[in-house]
């Protein structure tokens, strides 16, 4: 007897709804030039682990559970005095997110973390590169239900970065508005 595959929410409703919407939207001549979203990355830059170099790690071990795959400490490429920065000091931590989890991810991303973010208006609808990435900024990491909010003992901030294979930026806020991505008017 085969094993049943496990298909992500977001997948089944890209393969199932966005395609055509973008399909008819676009009127794209191959179903296979409908963008779709490539990979997500995920950056927390630590400004204090240059006192407390164990901060890094913290700050992994919550993006690991963030992401739901194994974070990689960030490290400076560089010295810069005026900060205080020495080569190879670790500086933040990063993830990137590519098929099944980033799909989990995006889900988690637009029906549980966002709609907890205090003073949420709405996403920048300009936050685009110009060639179809997206980048937004979560003040607070703890809006995501993976981190115990008693455990923490401090608070930061998180960079998503979303990739698609989108030619402009109309394509990608269309494509993610279809993921339910709640941009301001």
């Amino acid at each position: 007897m085969a094993e049943a595959v496990y298909t992500p929410r977001m997948r089944t409703l890209y393969d199932d709804v966005v395609r055509t919407k973008m399909l008819e939207e676009f009127s794209y001549k191959n179903p296979m030039e409908v963008p779709r979203i490539e990979k997500i990355v995920l950056n927390m830059g630590i400004g204090e682990s240059t006192q407390d170099s164990k901060k890094a790690q913290i700050a992994a071990d919550d993006l690991t559970l963030i992401a739901g795959q194994k974070a990689v400490v960030t490290r400076a490429r560089k010295s810069i005095a005026t900060f205080k920065v020495r080569e190879q000091m670790p500086i933040g931590a990063k993830v990137t997110l590519r098929k099944a989890r980033m799909y989990d991810f995006i889900d988690r991303l637009v029906t549980i973390a966002l709609p907890r973010v205090r003073d949420f208006r709405g996403l920048n609808p300009k936050s685009f590169d110009g060639q179809g990435n997206f980048a937004m900024g979560i003040k607070e990491h703890i809006v995501f239900p993976e981190i115990n909010y008693d455990k923490v003992d401090q608070i930061w901030g998180l960079d998503v970065i979303v990739c698609t294979t989108a030619n402009t930026d109309d394509e990608a806020r269309a494509l993610l508005r279809h993921f339910n991505f709640p941009f301001r008017q």
